[in-house]
């Protein structure tokens, strides 16, 4: 069998240092236990993807500034019978935040959130009163790595309401208040492969910043969390991410109980180097579902 390990290209954009480094010693790992692996870009028009028989996502970081190209190569590889992990239907599903809605319906807690629809106007001091809070974060439904995400006060709404407005034209957006635990404690990370936690960390933003990726200065800190823990943390693995070689739950403890920020199911930075048993918990997980 012929394996993808899909990646993006870069463009300086992002974080390539920390990504090359993971990526590249996961390819060295796979390669190195047998498999027919190999590095392949998902949007390069020389890849004939009649060669793969399985694509893995491994970091297509860009597939939100293209997201309908995104959507056209998952229908391509639909048409040309690769199977993809994650599988098509789940990575669909999680390109847009508003799942967040699902998750929620589904029993689960999660932040706090609403939507701005395409072409709707913003009006922040509704979310202000609604959610009895003086600090927003609002960000694109479909973004990653901090992209137009605003952190919105009393102070700076006009200025970044303009900047909304305008940004609105395009896309839908989603607004949630500002959880100030996420400064004070950190967020967490619960990293699953095939349904089975591997592993887990707090990400910390660098002092004076809300950001917690390492490309905007956040460091990370390995956890030992109580298997409690960690079942709050599956719970969402167990009802939204079956078959998915990988999931990582994302969120923060407000008064003791769990709030769900993200699920990322399609281009998650896994942390692998934590622990060197990740590489073989990665690899063991593919070879189930291989």
């Amino acid at each position: 069998m012929n394996i993808a390990l899909v990646s993006y290209s870069d463009k300086g954009a992002y974080d390539s240092e920390t990504v090359e480094s993971e990526d590249q010693r996961l390819l060295t790992f796979l390669q190195e236990k047998g498999l027919s692996v190999e590095m392949v870009i998902w949007n390069d028009p020389q890849v004939n993807w009649e060669n793969y028989q399985l694509a893995i996502l491994k970091s297509p970081w860009d597939y939100f500034d293209l997201i309908n190209d995104f959507h056209q190569w998952l229908n391509h590889l639909e048409q040309k019978k690769v199977r993809l992990l994650n599988p098509i239907d789940v990575v669909r599903w999680n390109t847009d935040k508003k799942y967040l809605k699902e998750i929620e319906a589904a029993g689960l807690d999660i932040t706090p959130c609403s939507f701005i629809n395409r072409n709707e106007q913003v009006n922040l001091s509704d979310f202000f009163k609604f959610y009895h809070t003086d600090k927003l974060i609002v960000k694109p439904c479909v973004s990653g790595g901090a992209k137009n995400t605003f952190k919105i006060t009393f102070e700076n709404a006009g200025e970044v309401s303009k900047k909304l407005n305008f940004l609105v034209q395009d896309e839908d957006f989603i607004v949630q208040p500002f959880l100030p635990e996420i400064v004070e404690n950190g967020e967490w990370s619960f990293i699953f492969f095939n349904g089975v936690y591997s592993h887990s960390l707090i990400k910390k933003a660098k002092a004076g910043d809300f950001r917690v990726q390492p490309a905007h200065g956040g460091s990370v800190h390995p956890q030992n969390p109580s298997p409690e823990v960690i079942q709050k943390a599956a719970a969402y693995v167990n009802l939204f991410a079956k078959n998915c070689l990988y999931a990582r739950v994302d969120g923060t403890f407000v008064n003791e109980k769990f709030l769900l920020m993200e699920l990322e199911l399609i281009e998650p930075f896994l942390f692998l180097n934590t622990d060197p048993l990740n590489y073989e918990r990665y690899y063991r997980a593919s070879k189930e579902l291989i």
